[in-house]
């Protein structure tokens, strides 16, 4: 199996795009801007839906479901939140199609108009809070902890898979609380969260801050987020928590009668994730071989790979081989045995090379012989000889191993990309020459920020959580700054 895969320091785009489809993973759909999630690629979403769905679950949070249309005059209560959102609304203004009359096909029955029009929705919280002004009557009812499933669409015009999509799969967590500190208590509480899923099983490294105001959901009063560095030096967004104030409970009227008796707005967050994630996972561990995958996420952690001739041979690594697989099994690690006889052991090394499976055993005449297996790494590539009565505890250590190693190499890469800098030429030269973080001050100001963007396509991602105070002045303006920024080109 020939991988033929574009090297990252050829062209980093054209690498991730052929790796994402040809590691099956995804592919473009027959939508524009829509893209098919593969069984391999969908397995590994499932594998970081159920951990986040238990880490979700465990600090209290329920799942619910929530219309896939939302009322276009939903979205007009909250000013800068349909502002946000306008340009990137697919919307529905007819019920029913016909036969054309000249026999043509299908057509739009333009008798059939909505009264008024449904956006798809690109996030829920408008539909969310008209339903919330129904279940909240007094400070009884609060908290409301309610996680959603689902996909989303905003429409794009330049798509990538995984990264940008029309359509994206996402989860999306809405709360109401009584007071403002509960409320900022819980944005800030599914940022760590976020920051501990991606670290702990994605194996990526992540830095949190909150975002400044330009940078911010659209209706929040605040954003919380993890940003993370590819190896193209771009910063990805990996994960937001928003602290939405009371915009949206005055919004939707949505009131409780506190313990003394008075009538208060509820306070609101909202947080999500989206298979994006997916796009960071490629992006931080990959090589030019394929897939590198932490084996926490792997849809496949081990894979049996004999080598044989005859059936006969077949049938003897068979029977060395399956109570393997039931021991592995039994704690808990998935297993393959690929005893397929219509591809060679050559191109299924390839192939699970670059499906990024974790582990690859291989068992031949010899091994059966010497009581062995041959045991390949993918995040090292190296191979060893491991005798069978070992093979359950090396696999077991080996999965963590890579594990921790991955983790520690985008930390390391991670490091070598964050660079102060105090002027802007400074500044200007480690964007376009080195990439990654800068770390720089800036003067607070909108329009700086902006100068920044336009002149050099550098954002500021985030503004450190408990970085130190440094007292310095603005790298563009000169102006007193009072700490660093992070700023970075992204995706």
């Amino acid at each position: 199996m020939s991988k033929n895969l574009t090297s990252r320091a050829e062209d980093y785009s054209k690498w991730y795009n052929e790796l994402v489809v040809k590691s099956d993973l995804a592919e473009n759909s027959g939508v524009r801007g829509c893209m098919v999630i593969k069984p391999y690629g969908y397995a590994i979403w499932e594998k970081m839906q159920a951990q986040l769905d238990r880490m979700f679950k465990e600090t209290g949070h329920e799942n619910a479901y929530f219309p896939l249309f939302i009322p276009k005059s939903y979205l007009s209560k909250e000013a800068s939140h349909v502002e946000g959102f306008a340009k990137e609304c697919a919307v529905v203004t007819h019920y029913r199609l016909k036969n054309a009359e000249d026999g043509s096909g299908i057509v739009v029955d333009e008798d059939a108009k909505l009264e008024e029009e449904l956006i798809v929705r690109p996030t829920s919280e408008t539909i969310i809070w008209d339903t919330y002004r129904k279940w909240v009557q007094s400070y009884r009812d609060l908290p409301i902890l309610v996680n959603q499933w689902a996909n989303v669409v905003r429409w794009e015009m330049r798509t990538r898979l995984f990264l940008r999509t029309a359509e994206f799969l996402w989860q999306e967590g809405h709360t109401a609380h009584a007071t403002k500190e509960e409320a900022l208590e819980e944005a800030e509480q599914m940022m760590h969260v976020y920051a501990e899923f991606a670290e702990s099983y994605m194996g990526v490294p992540v830095i949190k801050g909150t975002k400044t105001e330009s940078e911010r959901f659209a209706g929040a009063e605040e954003t919380y987020c993890i940003e993370a560095l590819m190896q193209d030096g771009k910063a990805l967004q990996a994960g937001t928590s928003h602290f939405l104030g009371q915009n949206f409970a005055k919004a939707f009227d949505v009131k409780f009668a506190t313990k003394e008796g008075n009538q208060e707005y509820v306070w609101a967050t909202s947080w999500g994730v989206s298979t994006r994630l997916m796009g960071a996972l490629v992006m931080t561990h990959s090589d030019d071989n394929g897939l590198v995958l932490p084996p926490k996420l792997a849809p496949i952690q081990v894979v049996i790979v004999p080598i044989y001739k005859g059936l006969d041979q077949l049938d003897a690594i068979s029977e060395k081989v399956e109570p393997l697989v039931k021991e592995l099994r039994s704690k808990g690690i998935s297993v393959k045995y690929d005893k397929r006889d219509t591809h060679k052991p050559g191109f299924k090394f390839n192939e699970y090379e670059l499906k990024g499976v974790p582990v690859r055993l291989a068992v031949g005449q010899r091994d059966l012989e010497n009581g062995t297996y041959e045991v390949a790494r993918r995040d090292t590539l190296t191979k060893e000889s491991v005798k069978a009565e070992e093979i359950v505890e090396k696999v077991s250590s080996l999965l963590e191993d890579i594990q921790e190693n991955i983790y520690n190499k985008a930390l390391a890469f991670r490091k070598e990309h964050i660079t102060e800098v105090d002027s802007y030429d400074d500044f200007k030269k480690v964007i376009e020459e080195k990439g990654g973080f800068v770390s720089a001050h800036w003067d607070g100001t909108a329009e700086t920020e902006d100068k920044v963007k336009e002149e050099t396509k550098a954002t500021i991602r985030c503004i450190p959580l408990n970085s130190k105070k440094e007292e310095g002045k603005c790298m563009v303006t000169g102006k007193p700054s009072v700490q660093r920024v992070l700023f970075a080109k992204a995706y």
